[in-house]
């Protein structure tokens, strides 16, 4: 049964499929180098990911917020975490699904970010 766990899956083309956890954790050390311009806190930390989901991979689905409904940076926010996110080995692409609900508040930020924006 050990060997069950241990056995490593690999491609057809002979690559070696990552594993699941090791793919979100390059996806949130990449997200950690996206900054909301206005705040200069990556999204992150502020809370602004709800959900990295990976059941399909190589196709990613990251469910975010913003803000404010009236972010500025909206579009920039959207395509950085985009970028971010298929720059990870093992992904191809990423869906991103924007909600408001439930709304941003500064309980959903790291307690990092609290700290530098003194909450």
């Amino acid at each position: 049964m050990d060997e069950i766990k241990n056995y490593k899956s690999w491609n057809p083309d002979g690559k070696e499929v990552r594993e699941h956890m090791d793919i979100k954790e390059d996806i949130i050390k990449n997200l950690k180098q996206v900054f909301d311009p206005e705040i200069s806190i990556n999204i992150y930390d502020l809370g602004l990911i709800y959900d990295i989901e990976l059941k399909e991979l190589p196709k990613v689905t990251i469910t975010h917020t913003l803000t404010s409904a009236f972010c500025p940076a909206a579009d920039q926010i959207i395509e950085d975490i985009q970028q971010a996110t298929e720059e990870v080995e093992g992904v191809d692409e990423c869906m991103i699904i924007t909600t408001f609900d439930p709304p941003f508040g500064p309980e959903m930020m790291s307690e990092e970010a609290r700290l530098i924006l003194d909450l």
